[in-house]
């Protein structure tokens, strides 16, 4: 297994930098897609560790909750990319709730780590995010809203696992007339 102080440290720092430049604001949310399997040095959904999910969402939460910015986490595809996120912000959001739990083969270890650590948690749909960090590929341009605009971060790998991350940005509308600063 990885090292799991430098997947915190690597998880640190991607989201770390990843908030600075998606320009991430309080409440804010940031939709994250992790596969511990990749993280390992595995096959995405074939080598889940509940053990990595727990330090990487500690990690997250960690850092998000010093910045009151929002954590929304894609469960895998066998409950169709939900989300697992605070039953608070859902509401605020008027999130329809769903009745699922994830678990270890229909959620993933991330999901199942977030549902375990986070304070109320409850899962969702889907959610527009304001930006979205992806560890493994797990795809979650689906959860960030549009226009999506890709960022390169110095940390490109946690554990064995690639990270891509997304910002987005408001619609550039009007042509050649139009006035955008």
């Amino acid at each position: 297994m990885e090292n799991l102080e430098k997947i915190k440290d690597q998880t640190r720092n991607a989201i770390d930098e990843f908030i600075i430049e998606a320009d991430l604001e309080e409440n804010d949310i940031l939709v994250l897609g992790g596969s511990t399997s990749e993280i390992n040095g595995g096959s995405i959904g074939k080598d889940s560790s509940l053990e990595i999910g727990n330090a990487v969402i500690e990690t997250v939460l960690e850092i998000l909750d010093e910045k009151n910015i929002k954590l929304a986490v894609q469960c895998c595809e066998h409950i169709n990319r939900a989300i697992v996120i605070e039953k608070e912000v859902a509401l605020k959001n008027n999130f329809e709730i769903v009745s699922v739990v994830p678990a270890l083969n229909a959620g993933g270890a991330m999901s199942v780590a977030a549902f375990s650590q986070m304070k109320n948690p409850v899962v969702i749909e889907h959610v527009i995010a304001k930006a979205g960090i992806d560890i493994g590929d797990t795809e979650i341009g689906m959860h960030v809203k549009f226009v999506q605009v890709p960022l390169r971060l110095a940390e490109k790998y946690i554990g064995k696992a690639r990270v891509t991350a997304l910002k987005s940005r408001s619609k550039l509308i009007g042509g050649a007339r139009a006035i955008y600063e």
